[in-house]
């Protein structure tokens, strides 16, 4: 996939060689951008395998609204949250929580003084927001609106994450009968992460077009710090020496987000590179 070697390649080549809180050493660049669009197949990089199984099993967490990983580590026997969570498979008020369960605290019987809002203790009620649920119902009542927003970023929890959302904010816009998506990273590790991180929401974008009678379109993707590890350079220059194949098509069922399991998901033609391994940096 172009989008990405040339990714690659540009930080590779520009790239400012920093330390970090893992104790291994990065070549970052910061505000990269790229763009795939979704009619020209399902973005599951084929110059090396990537674990389609995980890809789908993570975006599922995700919908799940839990704080832990049991269905996810002993249920469904995927273990690429394992170095976050603790003893008990806890992990905090993380992605699954932000999305469907983001908590706030509704203030009843708000006084003005003439200048601002007067916020009382004794008026507020705490509440949780499901913001994917919302999405879809803006989506299907107000399609042209430029508020399509689902953050899972929650200032005031960041110190019980086990690891602060690093793809915090995602925005839908709908153009031409088709739903693009645009994600915001603060963080991103180009030779693990990235390709996680573009397939899991292409396939969201790909199932909430189905909720919303659209057609999938654009997946655009912002990285604040694009960082490539010291020890995953090597891995990445006999990457992007490999030759694109046709890219998969992905189909899924029309099911609710909440009735939606694996067996739902259908990768066709997946053709691949061999696998590389990379070092997790945690």
């Amino acid at each position: 996939m172009k989008a990405y070697t040339d990714l690659v390649s540009r930080v590779l080549e520009n790239g400012t060689l920093k330390p970090n809180r893992t104790g291994t050493d990065a070549i970052s660049s910061f505000a990269e951008s790229y763009r795939v669009d979704l009619a020209d197949g399902f973005p599951l990089l084929t110059t090396k395998k990537v674990i389609f199984r995980s890809v789908v099993l993570e975006l599922l967490w995700y919908l799940r609204g839990e704080n832990h990983i049991r269905w996810l580590r002993d249920e469904k026997d995927c273990h690429i949250w394992d170095a976050w969570a603790d003893e008990d498979g806890y992990v905090g008020p993380i992605y699954p929580v932000m999305w469907r369960k983001f908590p706030y605290t509704d203030y009843e019987n708000v006084e003005y003084d003439g200048v601002g809002a007067s916020f009382s203790k004794e008026h507020q009620s705490h509440k949780e927001f499901d913001q994917i649920r919302s999405v879809i119902n803006q989506i299907n009542e107000n399609p042209q609106s430029r508020r399509h927003v689902v953050s899972a970023w929650h200032p005031g929890l960041i110190k019980d994450m086990a690891l602060p959302p690093c793809h915090l904010m995602f925005i839908f816009n709908v153009e031409n009968g088709r739903l693009n998506c645009h994600l915001t990273q603060r963080s991103g590790d180009i030779a693990l992460g990235i390709p996680f991180n573009l397939a899991c929401y292409s396939a969201l974008t790909m199932i909430i077009a189905k909720q919303t009678g659209l057609e999938p379109g654009v997946f655009a993707h912002t990285i604040v710090d694009a960082h490539i590890y010291a020890n995953h350079v090597e891995g990445l220059r006999e990457q992007i020496k490999r030759n694109p194949l046709p890219l998969p098509t992905l189909e899924i069922a029309g099911k609710d987000i909440d009735e939606l399991t694996f067996e739902d998901f259908e990768l066709k033609n997946y053709n691949h590179h061999p696998h590389i391994r990379f070092e997790v940096a945690i």
